[in-house]
């Protein structure tokens, strides 16, 4: 009785039309998304540190973009330049970081298509720019360092981290 009111009642649910994955599908799905994407605040933290990183960030934007603002100490390598100028500018052996403009733009995820097809460990910057500048931390323009005041939608006012 109990699983044919809960089927009834998930009919007209929009979120329960499709039901969820099973656990394992579930935790195959989410480890695998984490391998291919990083959140801004994580590479923040982990550029932030005293030790190398273990990665490079790119910066896959046009010219005009990198000089309106960027991370600091982010390689500069538009998407459609990848493929003949990677070599010069990233050491296969170190894996890349890719963003573009932010969650609306899949540029990020095209740079990384394309450091991936020449043998590139990669991941991709969830957020983009947009997310980096959001959540308060320095970015680079033509004009020199600047920092944004932290937007309370996307970081915590009172603390380094969010806790997730």
């Amino acid at each position: 009785m109990v699983m044919t009111s809960q089927l009834t009642a998930s009919a007209g649910n929009p979120v329960l039309r499709v039901p969820p994955a099973s656990p394992a599908a579930a935790a195959a799905y989410f480890g695998a998304s984490l391998a291919f994407h990083a959140d801004v605040s994580d590479v923040a933290a982990a550029l932030a540190a005293d030790a190398d990183p273990g990665f490079v960030v790119l910066d896959s934007r046009s010219t005009a973009s990198w000089d309106q603002g960027h991370i600091p100490g982010a390689v500069h390598l538009p998407t459609a330049l990848i493929a003949e100028q990677a070599r010069e500018l990233l050491d296969p052996a170190v894996p890349v970081v890719t963003y573009c403009w932010g969650p609306g733009c899949n540029g990020g995820a095209r740079a990384a298509l394309a450091l991936a097809e020449l043998g590139y460990q990669v991941k991709e910057m969830l957020g983009g720019f947009e997310y980096w500048a959001r959540e308060g931390f320095e970015f680079e323009t033509w004009e020199g360092r600047r920092r944004r005041t932290a937007d309370p939608l996307t970081a915590p006012v009172d603390s380094e981290e969010c806790g997730c």
